[in-house]
């Protein structure tokens, strides 16, 4: 059976729920919750089994903190001998605007800690997903803006966003990261879908 592996990055912990650093996390319990499928407390992080037409898809939420997220991501790979063309890592970006979002197939970290430490340990081919978090803090101020919490009108933007990357995660699944960029990276910035339709 092929297996995959998705892993939407964040902290441990109940002052970090719902904080923009914990975007990944928030996707990943949409996927959970929409497929059925429950999280445990395992090695390196909360994981959850679901399936997909005869694909198994494990989802990882590390609790390694975000800085050392690839012993996760390495450490579940490993464990289940999952190839990487078959990961998907799912991450807050404070380059993209609230809601927007982006799929690559590889590429840079773009100078995030986590995707860097993966990065760091199993290279850079894999896929990953960035969601926008905006960039709406003063000089200086990043680290008190990531590890703020979303206001309501912040979740309201998100929300439909975040239904729309769980189509996103079982088309990487079922058609493959090519094939899915060349779908939804056109729906990547936040409008809705009639409106890109109709330019």
């Amino acid at each position: 059976m092929d297996k995959y592996l998705i892993c939407g990055l964040g902290n441990p912990g109940a002052e970090y729920a719902g904080t923009r650093h914990n975007t990944g996390y928030m996707v990943l319990d949409a996927f959970a919750k929409a497929s059925n499928a429950v999280f445990s407390d395992k090695r390196y992080g909360f994981v959850g089994e679901t399936s997909l037409k005869g694909r198994k898809v494990f989802l990882l939420k590390p609790t390694t903190y975000m800085n050392l997220s690839g012993n996760a991501v390495r450490y579940w790979l490993n464990q289940e001998n999952i190839d990487q063309q078959r990961l998907l890592v799912i991450s807050d970006d404070v380059a993209l605007p609230l809601g927007d979002f982006r799929l690559k197939g590889s590429g840079s970290n773009g100078g995030h800690n986590g995707l860097g430490h993966i990065q760091q340990l199993i290279g850079q081919q894999f896929a990953r997903l960035r969601m926008g978090i905006g960039s709406d803090y003063p000089q200086g101020g990043q680290v008190d803006w990531v590890l703020g919490h979303f206001s309501d009108e912040e979740l309201g933007v998100l929300q439909p966003r975040i239904e729309l990357v769980t189509d996103i995660i079982k088309s990487f699944v079922l058609a493959g990261i090519d094939i899915t960029m060349n779908q939804y990276n056109r729906l990547g910035k936040n409008r809705s879908e009639r409106e890109v339709k109709e330019e």
